[in-house]
């Protein structure tokens, strides 16, 4: 088995991104890839994610800052200089996220900082969440990324991020605001010595050393330059939230839904499917069964039946 590590010296996240892209993208076989990268100023949305209803855009982009659209489901996150991203890609005949997680908590411990994992993709010490992960797959390759919390600026997460009420009123805000800790806060820890303690552990965890793949060879590379501009840009950012109004929306076990259409003299037309669900396959899949596209079974798959139930009930 060959490691690979990158480290990114750009901030721009959507390089960032479509550099992680290419890596899943190009994934080799018997290869684990470590990619280690930081994004300034910037608010990132799940791929099913209304930026409109999760961010302050206008507040965010007037400060110079970026709003990002991942490929991956879940929340919106913010991240800053301060924020470490980790990646782990490989095939998935090898890939083992909790091999991952284990790289992450064992180059902590050298700090003194006892992580542990929190349900299927959060990261706490002392309790306190410091870290989120989302996933990714196709048939052959597995992605894990991931945020530390290191010194993130907690006051302009406050103010770009916009609070889910359906979340506030069922944790409450103070508790909210309780359950998540900059590791600076528990120990003396930066990102630049954190860094190479991630190499580090990922290379004791695999027993072997790593080949440092240089940055800057790979931003150069023209399906990356393609890869970013298609990321930048407002159709992937935005597509047409503007034109859509919420019709209906709900809170389940696997994450909340806000459906909205856009009709047609009384036909659906288009629809967008709002959600930090994991699970993006299904909420896809949900989303071209309302348009029709699609009318296969839903047995056994409760986010597509929860989501077709609530547009039933709303009409």
């Amino acid at each position: 088995m060959k490691l690979e590590t990158i480290i990114s010296n750009s901030f721009e996240p959507f390089l960032n991104l479509a550099v992680e892209d290419w890596l899943f993208q190009h994934c080799e076989k018997e290869s684990v890839v470590c990619y280690l990268w930081r994004n300034e100023r910037t608010v990132v949305i799940g791929q099913n994610q209304n930026p409109y209803a999760e961010c302050n855009v206008d507040m965010l982009e007037g400060e110079g800052g970026h709003l990002m659209r991942r490929t991956t489901g879940g929340g919106a996150v913010y991240h800053d200089v301060e924020n470490l991203n980790f990646t782990f890609v490989a095939p998935v005949a090898v890939a083992d996220i909790q091999r991952n997680f284990k790289v992450i908590a064992d180059a902590l411990a050298t700090y003194g900082i006892k992580a542990e994992v929190s349900g299927r993709n959060d990261m706490t010490a002392e309790g306190r969440k410091f870290s989120g992960s989302a996933f990714h797959k196709n048939a052959t390759t597995a992605l894990h990324h991931g945020t530390i919390m290191i010194k993130t600026d907690i006051e302009a997460l406050r103010r770009y991020l916009t609070p889910n009420v359906s979340k506030l009123m069922k944790h409450g805000v103070k508790s909210v605001e309780s359950r998540v800790v900059n590791l600076s806060e528990l120990a003396d820890i930066a990102v630049e010595s954190l860094m190479p303690r991630i190499v580090e552990a990922y290379e004791k965890e695999y027993g072997r050393k790593s080949e440092m793949v240089d940055f800057g060879v790979m931003s150069r590379i023209e399906a990356v330059r393609q890869r970013r501009d298609f990321y930048a840009s407002d159709e992937w950012r935005f597509g047409r939230w503007r034109d859509f109004k919420a019709t209906c929306k709900g809170t389940f076990d696997w994450g909340i839904v806000v459906v909205s259409l856009l009709m047609d003299r009384g036909a659906v037309v288009d629809c967008q499917i709002a959600s930090d669900a994991l699970d993006v396959e299904s909420v896809e899949k949900a989303r071209r069964m309302i348009l029709g596209g699609e009318r296969s079974s839903t047995d056994g798959q409760p986010i597509i039946n929860d989501i077709l139930n609530l547009v039933n009930s709303s009409k």
